[in-house]
C-alpha cells in the first residue's frame, strides 16, 4: 500500500497514476506505527546513531518483535563490528615501516567513505526501506 507523494490519498499496489489527481506520481512508503512509541522508520534510523540505541531496539518489547528495527539494530551492530576491526588493521600496519606512511593517505578517505555510508543507512533505515549491505547485511537478516 502507498500513497500519492502529490495529493496523498491511497494508491493501488503497482499504480504510477493517482486516481484523484491523475497526475503520474511516485509513491511514498508506508510508515507503520505499532500503536505505542515510535514509527519503525524512525527506531529503525535510531538505530543507526550509535551502538547503544540498537542494543536497546533489541530488548526492548515493542521492537524486539518488529522485524524491520531488529534488521537495522543487527546491521548496525555488524557495521560497528566491522569499523572497528577495519581501524584496528589499518593501525596494525600503521606500524609497518614504509606501509605505515601509505595508510595516512587512506586514512581520511577511509573516514569519508564510512560517513558517507552511514548517511546512506540513515536515510534508507528513515525512508521505510531495509537496504542491505553486501555481507553484513546477510548476517544481520539471518539474526532477524
Amino acid at each position: 500500500m502507498a500513497f500519492c507523494s502529490m495529493c496523498g490519498t491511497q494508491i493501488a499496489d503497482g499504480a504510477t497514476v493517482c486516481a484523484a489527481c491523475s497526475g503520474r506520481a511516485a509513491t511514498v512508503p508506508v510508515v507503520v506505527n505499532t500503536g505505542s512509541g515510535l514509527a519503525d522508520n524512525v527506531a529503525g534510523m535510531l538505530a543507526y546513531v550509535t551502538i547503544i540505541p540498537a542494543i536497546i531496539f533489541l530488548l526492548v518489547e515493542p521492537y524486539s518483535r518488529n522485524r524491520f528495527v531488529r534488521f537495522h539494530a543487527w546491521q548496525c551492530i555488524f557495521f560497528n563490528v566491522a569499523w572497528w576491526i577495519l581501524w584496528i588493521g589499518l593501525r596494525i600496519v600503521a606500524h609497518v615501516p614504509l606501509l605505515g606512511f601509505l595508510t595516512i593517505l587512506v586514512w581520511p578517505l577511509i573516514g569519508l567513505g564510512g560517513f558517507i555510508l552511514w548517511i546512506v543507512l540513515l536515510i534508507k533505515a528513515n525512508q521505510g526501506l531495509m537496504y542491505k549491505l553486501p555481507v553484513i547485511g546477510d548476517l544481520a537478516e539471518k539474526q532477524v
